[in-house]
């Protein structure tokens, strides 16, 4: 966004001609570098002279007689055939053009504008397509003078094809772009613990989400570290993962077209046993995300009551808005490369973010088809090929009996608490749903434009009117119109709606430092994590000093972990949804003792706010070690 300080005014006398010339150099700010620049206002590209004044102290570039007849037939195409021929015999009178000032409300018009330098001259580009304003049939800088021409200029430039194509390229790679960013370091205690850390820096300085969670890791380490100097090279061991599969994967869409995406799988550790985890269909997924995802899950499977390694891996495959014979096509790939490394005693995937029960149908046809066998089953399918029929429910039920334990503790419940939820997928849904059983207040639940806020709270009927608008692809926005007293926030996240407990069901790092200032500012008491990692090192300290209660997710997660097993290993069995519930009850209670069993071992006082975190990380940790120093060097 350009917002020149200084404009000129037309004259037609000489001597003001000659101030004009004088006062010529102006201030432009861009706001985007926080810098300021001196530029020459000058005239149009089809003013001769344009070339011979230097801009930002650029060498003087003289203009190709190329260009200069471009111009020309640029201005001669404008003209009706009679002009054009009078034109040809009468030398054209050319009317110099002044830039006028451009006023501070109209800033935000020109924020598709930025300056720099072409060909030794600075000139202002489009900052969608990075095409210099000729390339839109006409300067987009606004140099015909009045305000109307001015907002002629921009209206025909954002109706270009040239621009909206560049719009449409941009929009639809929007999910794509990353921008690099500085890693943020936690001070840790003690130096030893420093240096696991720095020399996963070292190793892997470019993957954020992986050195995050290695961080949050070995905070709540520090301790155990203290006590046992040995530990330090097993966590160096431990953070190196056992195998990372990383594979193309072509596909052809219903035009025939071809397209290639890239394909990940990490086995982080199969000390305990084989490995378990999810897949993620997502634009952003890499290799970093695969790591940090497989990471946790490690911790997670090891917290459970089953031995089992930890895995996790996906696809930058974005399956939104494509067909269903496409995303079969693209999961048939994807197995086709995949399927070597998978089975009961290696590695079975589940459902993760972008991967639902049709995905994970198509990967496991594919894979039976490979395979020759069925040994084995993905978690997460349907029930009448994969065993349990509460499998989709057991991660956001188990939860809610993870917060009613914690609450339990505090001899207080549920029941009539104001909760906030976000997400919108089959995690926050079931979460929503055992909050109502609970006699809880939900208020909330969100998707990646915004939030949606009903101070009514949800029911069983608003959850199904809920899921019929997800299914059709619709925007939460719609809910608003079957029930006002209903609001959709666009742009927003719901963290500073009043609350009791919050569970975070959408993605990592959706919490940041303004949002955990807002949670406890609405009152929150209880942060439940239902994604992996949704805060971020900033947001973790400022819950901390707000005396938050966090439960991490790999401790409150592990109802998918225990389902999945449960459906493998007693598929044969009919469970009824009060057993199956009962047996989740009880696996969840059995993780919860657990963490803080760990956390009061190594001083941790069981009203600490991080109590629950150092000890799911202390209790999954040690079994890990454990195995590894009886295995050896493996």
């Amino acid at each position: 966004m350009l917002l020149p300080s200084g404009g000129l005014g037309m004259t037609s006398t000489m001597d003001d001609m000659n101030l004009i010339h004088q006062a010529q150099r102006h201030h432009i700010v861009v706001s985007d570098l926080g810098e300021e620049i001196d530029l020459e206002i000058r005239h149009g590209d089809d003013d001769p002279t344009f070339a011979h004044n230097p801009l930002l102290g650029v060498q003087p570039q003289e203009s190709s007689t190329e260009e200069l007849s471009e111009n020309k037939q640029m201005m001669d195409s404008q003209l009706p055939n009679e002009e054009q021929n009078l034109s040809r015999t009468q030398p054209v009178k050319r009317k110099k053009k002044v830039v006028k000032r451009w006023r501070e409300e109209w800033a935000d018009t020109y924020k598709w504008a930025y300056v720099d330098v072409k060909d030794g001259t600075a000139k202002i580009f489009c900052s969608v397509c990075r095409e210099y304003g000729r390339k839109h049939r006409r300067n987009p800088y606004g140099n015909e003078g009045s305000r109307n021409m001015q907002m002629s200029a921009l209206e025909e430039h954002n109706n270009s094809l040239l621009h909206k194509e560049a719009l449409r390229l941009q929009q639809a790679s929007k999910e794509k772009i990353i921008v690099d960013k500085p890693i943020y370091v936690k001070a840790l205690m003690s130096k030893t613990a420093g240096s696991i850390v720095e020399a996963a820096l070292k190793r892997d300085p470019h993957e954020a989400e992986f050195i995050q969670s290695v961080q949050e890791v070995v905070h709540a380490l520090e301790r155990v570290i203290s006590k046992n100097s040995n530990y330090v090279n097993t966590m160096e061991r431990l953070l190196e993962p056992e195998r990372m599969i990383i594979f193309r994967v072509p596909w052809m869409d219903d035009r025939g077209e071809t397209h290639i995406n890239r394909g990940y799988r990490v086995h982080f550790n199969q000390t305990l046993g084989p490995c378990r985890g999810g897949l993620r269909f997502h634009p952003v997924m890499n290799l970093s995300i695969a790591k940090f995802l497989s990471f946790e899950q490690t911790l997670k499977n090891a917290l459970s009551p089953y031995k089992l390694g930890g895995s996790s891996g996906g696809s930058d495959f974005d399956p939104k808005g494509k067909s269903d014979n496409e995303i079969m096509r693209f999961c048939q790939s994807f197995m086709n490369e995949l399927y070597r490394y998978l089975g009961p005693d290696k590695d079975l995937p589940s459902e993760e973010m972008g991967v639902g029960t049709r995905e994970m149908g198509y990967l496991y046809g594919q894979y039976r088809r490979l395979a020759g066998h069925s040994q084995g089953s993905f978690t997460g399918p349907r029930v009448n090929w994969s065993g349990s029929s509460l499998r989709t429910e057991a991660t956001g039920y188990g939860l809610v009996f993870f917060a009613q334990l914690i609450l339990a503790d505090m001899n207080k419940e549920l029941k009539g608490l104001r909760c906030i939820v976000s997400g919108s997928g089959k995690i926050a849904m079931h979460v929503l749903e055992k909050l109502i059983a609970y006699g809880a207040h939900p208020i909330t639940v969100s998707d990646s434009k915004g939030y949606l806020v009903d101070e009514d709270g949800f029911d069983f009927m608003k959850i199904s009117f809920l899921r019929d608008i997800k299914a059709q692809h619709r925007s939460l926005r719609d809910y608003s119109k079957t029930y006002a007293r209903s609001k959709y926030y666009d742009d927003a996240k719901p963290w500073s709606e009043r609350c009791d407990v919050a569970f975070p069901c959408a993605s990592q790092n959706e919490i940041d430092q303004s949002d955990a200032i807002n949670l406890g500012n609405s009152g929150c008491r209880i942060l439940v994590e239902g994604s992996n990692m949704p805060c971020t090192p900033e947001a973790v300290d400022v819950l901390r000093r707000a005396n938050v209660l966090v439960a991490p997710s790999m401790a409150a997660g592990v109802g998918g972990v225990v389902a999945g097993e449960l459906e493998l290993k007693e598929c044969n069995l009919n469970w009824s949804p009060e057993d199956f519930e009962s047996k989740l009850q009880e696996a969840m209670k059995q993780t919860y003792q657990k963490a803080l069993k760990a956390a009061t071992d190594f001083g941790y006082q069981k009203e600490s706010p991080e109590a629950l975190v150092h000890g799911a990380v202390i209790s999954s940790f040690m079994t890990i070690a454990s195995s590894m120093a009886d295995q050896g060097c493996v």
